[in-house]
């Protein structure tokens, strides 16, 4: 029997990280598959490497391969020694059996039974894609149509990006960030294998008053002198309608307060922090600029007094 150097197989470092090695395969598996490879050795090259994949995606088998003898070369002949896969589980990995395409004598003697649950029925890959909603569509839940491009080989092999539109239900509650996946939506298996899945990361179209953090909005309020100084209710608006904010009294621009409650719907539910923003009146006819004036002869207010002039 012949050792194999799944590391070398895949053209990664034995210290690759599981990036790494997921890379690595989704680059190959492409190259080398049967239905569209130009390759003479397509079919040869594609089991070793789905072969070796098997290995070094499961910690525990990567774990128990890279205790054997790391200056081994590939064609050596080989046999484990005794007691080398002590305290490992392997577990299944992610082929079906298809019945005469097994892994190779040495995959079979490391991983005895696993190597008939592991064949070449792949399940396809998963496809990542953003999309933009309004933020309303987090209050209140949703039904949007999709436009996507997905790049997706042709009879001939070549790549090409097609358009799909897809009907997608966006969840009451939803967060920026957080992904929504349809099932069988990805690229298509190999031989039996399943489709794989789309994952769609939500994204907020920007609002006019409200930025999402989490399952807080956090907004700008607007508000004339008069109501910070001597303290008001205002009329304020959100995502679930208008309410009434009590602003205390001597408040100032850039202050905050909270409205519990009135955020993104959840378990619990998320807030609004509202930053006052004190907008001041224009001078713009006699009356004001006699306003201002007596405001300066009687309140003798003097702003830069902290800083010493």
């Amino acid at each position: 029997m012949e050792y194999k150097d799944y590391y070398k197989i895949m053209g990664l470092k034995r210290d690759a990280s599981q990036d790494d090695i997921k890379r690595a395969h989704r680059k190959l598996a492409r190259k080398y598959h049967p239905d569209v490879s130009k390759e003479p050795n397509a079919e040869a090259m594609f089991k070793e490497t789905a072969e070796a994949y098997e290995v070094l995606k499961d910690p525990e088998k990567r774990a128990a391969y890279d205790r054997l003898d790391p200056n081994l070369k590939s064609g050596q002949g080989f046999h484990p020694p005794p007691n080398w896969d002590s305290g490992f589980e392997f577990r299944g990995g992610g082929f079906t059996s298809a019945g005469g395409n097994g892994f190779s004598d040495f995959f079979e003697e490391l991983f005895g039974q696993q190597a008939h649950a592991a064949q070449f029925n792949a399940r396809g890959q998963d496809h990542h894609a953003k999309v933009v909603v309004d933020l309303d569509d987090a209050f209140h839940g949703a039904a949007r149509s999709i436009s996507l491009q997905s790049p997706e080989l042709d009879e001939h092999g070549q790549m090409r990006v097609v358009n799909r539109t897809l009907k997608v239900k966006i969840p009451k509650g939803i967060k920026e960030g957080q992904q929504i996946r349809l099932t069988g939506q990805g690229s298509p298996g190999m031989g039996q294998g399943v489709k794989g899945d789309l994952y769609l990361e939500i994204h907020f179209r920007p609002h006019p008053f409200y930025h999402a953090e989490g399952c807080d909005l956090h907004m700008q309020l607007p508000v004339a002198p008069w109501e910070v100084a001597l303290g008001a209710t205002v009329k304020t608006p959100t995502p679930a309608g208008t309410v009434d904010l009590k602003i205390p009294a001597g408040s100032n621009s850039g202050n905050k307060l909270r409205l519990k409650g009135r955020g993104i719907p959840g378990t619990p539910a998320g807030d609004i922090y509202v930053t006052l923003s004190v907008v001041v009146p224009p001078a713009d006819s006699d009356q004001a600029k006699a306003l201002y004036k007596e405001m300066a002869d009687k309140l003798a207010f003097n702003p830069r007094s902290g800083m010493g002039v």
